[in-house]
């Protein structure tokens, strides 16, 4: 089973990868390529999120949970995980609400932001991974200049975490009451 997660991760960073890259060329790029970029993100964005599923799915039952929760390195795994997932959620339900207009103006520069915010997280994830199967990258030391040693560095108090659930669920609220009518008049 341990190789089933390790099999899954692949699919949601090569979409998430894949995602980053269409959403930088249907932002910055003109022309045919950025046309086919922008069409076919919702369905990449889905797929990503599909896989990260269940590759989250997956490292849980592979690993104990206390197993996760004893290693700073594991649970910062985990936890940029679920960030990646957050990210590239958020990023999809935007494509999906917006449609077409989702390029539009200054709505780009939000996803190309957080296109390239969930990369940053989800190769972090990986990188980690790699650190707990025994295979370090080059970009721990990319993280190390940020002052993060891999090994070590704690993550995010509970409270924390849950001051930023509790902060993006009112944005949510917020943003569904104070929602523009659609031209349909719905």
């Amino acid at each position: 089973m341990t190789g089933m997660h390790h099999m899954l991760v692949h699919f949601p960073l090569g979409f998430w990868a894949l995602a980053t890259l269409m959403v930088l060329v249907g932002a910055l790029l003109p022309g045919r390529m950025a046309e086919l970029s922008r069409a076919a993100l919702l369905p990449v964005l889905v797929l990503g999120l599909l896989g990260a599923l269940a590759a989250i799915i997956a490292g849980f039952l592979v690993w104990p949970l206390a197993a996760n929760l004893a290693s700073p390195l594991a649970r910062n795994h985990i936890l940029m995980a679920f960030w990646s997932l957050g990210i590239f959620t958020m990023l999809t339900v935007l494509v999906w609400r917006a449609g077409e207009a989702a390029f539009d103006g200054a709505r780009r520069w939000v996803l190309v932001i957080l296109a390239l915010l969930g990369g940053l997280f989800f190769a972090s994830a990986g990188t980690l991974g790699g650190h707990l199967v025994g295979a370090p990258t080059h970009f721990s030391t990319l993280l190390g200049l940020t002052g993060w040693e891999v090994y070590t560095t704690f993550y995010s108090p509970g409270w924390v975490v849950a001051i930023m659930v509790v902060i993006g669920l009112a944005c949510a609220v917020f943003g569904h009451r104070h929602k523009r009518p659609s031209a349909g008049g719905g």
